[in-house]
């Protein structure tokens, strides 16, 4: 059980790091058809586009990368504390 935990955390944690990498790229004028950039974008656009929905406009402010990234790190903490670390 815990190397399935153990895994979980991996891939939260590579999903964190793409979630972070998408907002510093949202501040700089790059592409969209660059590689990275789509690659960034098919790997966390089905986490942010639910949350995306769920969320208030708030103008021009995307803050569903923060709400996000909240609730991952909340995840890795829970499944930190189920494995007693």
């Amino acid at each position: 059980m815990t190397f399935f935990i153990s895994i979980i955390n991996s891939i939260l944690s590579i999903m964190l790091l793409a979630i972070f990498v998408r907002a510093i790229l949202s501040w700089f004028p790059i592409a969209r058809d660059n590689p990275l950039v789509v690659v960034v974008f098919q790997v966390t656009e089905p986490v942010l586009g639910p949350i995306r929905r769920v969320l208030p406009r708030m103008g021009a402010i995307d803050l569903s990368p923060m709400v996000a990234m909240f609730l991952i790190i909340l995840l890795r903490s829970f499944l930190a504390a189920a494995i007693g670390r």
